[in-house]
């Protein structure tokens, strides 16, 4: 996985070793580890300490708190792929008994099931879970706050009750479900629910003075789906790889990419702030750049993933205090440091190997009513359709095998595209969901929506 530094350039490195440099002395936190990656490997990794001549390498691990329910989502995607269930099924229909089984598994995967935030004092995080000995106690006496399905609220108990569903329908712990469907098969060697040396200690750091407080190292029982995970800056690079581009070993690229698209309804402020949230993922809109990931938090230990997808580069940084640094800015930053200073190199144009003459009849230019559109082949074989210049509806389509095909994304996402020929095998016109794209703007000779005013188009007279 780790490749020579010398990849990046020497600028490139000293502006990453100059951002976690700031992050870890501003911030006044006892290490702060750091890595990047670009290409599917990692290409700089890097460490600042209080401790003289100690720095922590990407073996080394670290409380990575909530960016455990990303690995949860893994494990419940992995049931829907395996049609073991479907995401729009009710809690109760496979979990029954815990008051919320009408919120969806999509939705608490979504932290849109109207669940409060957090379980029932005491503090979960700085607790044992054998506090909480039974998944009631982790709900509480009044677990929704909120209509099922209404708004984006972040629900730690949500995590448990998806924790609880894999270990019902696999009838076995989360942790060993965990252990041999995602950290084996990815080789996360050092991921785990308890720590093994080498390990960085937690630290709570006096915010008036340059002293610190040694934090307790909690199992956090029936809540460990939410946070319970020890990691490295190597493991989550790994992990970083295959939330990119997916691994048919535990999830196929189609199924992290729908991980990564927004699937709950946004606040207002949410909007403001280009942030929303997927199935597992937190996603980000920060200077025109799209980036996905997760973040986490206990006490002791703060922790950042954040994937630049269309630059091909992300970060993952580890750091041991309670409070400190923001990490969320520093893994954009580190992300964005190296998609400016070496922007990602396309690959070479190439032409098709084969194309259907049926579907390249088809391409160019179209028009619904009086907008101009354009329809190009795509190289997997689908096509795209959009405004033939400026905004306006846009998507790809992916083709079924029937001579049709299927949109992928934005308001055409799921409709039908299809191409409607005439008796003598001519083309008509396309329909989109009911949608007439002709040759010519309302074309007189397409039913729909065709030329109505019989004097046709004319000029002012």
């Amino acid at each position: 996985m780790t490749t020579p530094q010398e990849e990046l350039l020497p600028t490139t490195r000293r502006a990453l070793t100059h951002r976690i440099a700031v992050a870890q002395a501003e911030g006044r936190t006892p290490s702060l580890v750091a890595a990047v990656v670009r290409g599917g490997r990692t290409v700089w990794h890097g460490a600042r300490t209080s401790v003289e001549g100690h720095g922590p390498d990407e073996n080394v691990q670290y409380r990575i708190g909530s960016i455990t329910k990303t690995f949860t989502a893994v494990l419940v995607l992995r049931l829907r792929d395996e049609g073991l269930l479907d995401l729009g099924d009710p809690l109760e229909k496979h979990l029954p008994g815990t008051r919320v089984g009408e919120a969806t598994i999509a939705e608490l995967l979504a932290h849109s099931g109207g669940l409060a935030a957090e379980s029932p004092a005491p503090w979960w995080e700085r607790t044992p879970g054998s506090l909480r000995p039974e998944l009631a106690d982790v709900l509480g006496e009044r677990p929704l706050l909120h209509p099922v399905g209404r708004r984006h609220h972040y629900s730690n108990p949500g995590y448990t009750l998806l924790g609880a569903l894999v270990e019902k329908v696999r009838d076995a712990s989360w942790e060993e479900v965990l252990q041999r469907e995602v950290l084996d098969p990815l080789g996360l060697e050092r991921t785990a629910t308890r720590p093994s040396a080498p390990h960085a200690g937690g630290w709570a750091v006096h915010p008036w003075a340059d002293v610190m407080l040694a934090e307790p190292v909690e199992d956090l029982g029936w809540m460990a789906p939410a946070g319970q995970l020890w990691s490295t800056t190597g493991d989550l690079a790994r992990f970083a790889v295959f939330l990119t581009r997916g691994d048919d070993k535990v999830l196929g690229a189609e199924t992290v990419r729908e991980m990564r698209a927004p699937a709950a309804p946004a606040e207002a402020a949410d909007v403001a702030d280009g942030a929303a949230y997927g199935l597992g993922l937190q996603i980000q809109s920060q200077g025109g750049r799209m980036l996905v990931g997760h973040s986490g938090s206990l006490p002791g230990f703060l922790a950042n993933l954040t994937i630049g997808v269309e630059d091909d580069v992300a970060a993952v940084v580890l750091t041991n205090c309670t409070s400190g640094p923001l990490l969320a800015g520093v893994g954009a930053d580190l992300v964005r440091i190296v998609a400016e200073a070496e922007p990602r190199i396309p690959e070479p144009w190439r032409p098709l190997r084969e194309v259907d003459s049926s579907v390249l009849e088809v391409a160019g230019q179209w028009y619904w009513g009086t907008h101009a559109f354009v329809l190009r082949l795509t190289p997997d074989g689908g096509v795209s359709l959009g405004p033939l210049s400026g905004q306006g509806r846009r998507s790809r389509f992916r083709a079924k095998g029937d001579g049709s095909w299927t949109g992928l994304e934005g308001y055409y996402a799921g409709e039908s595209l299809r191409v409607v020929r005439r008796p003598d095998g001519s083309v008509s016109h396309l329909d989109l969901g009911s949608f007439v794209f002709t040759r010519q703007p309302y074309d007189e000779s397409a039913t729909v929506p065709g030329g109505v005013d019989p004097e046709g188009w004319r000029g002012i007279g």
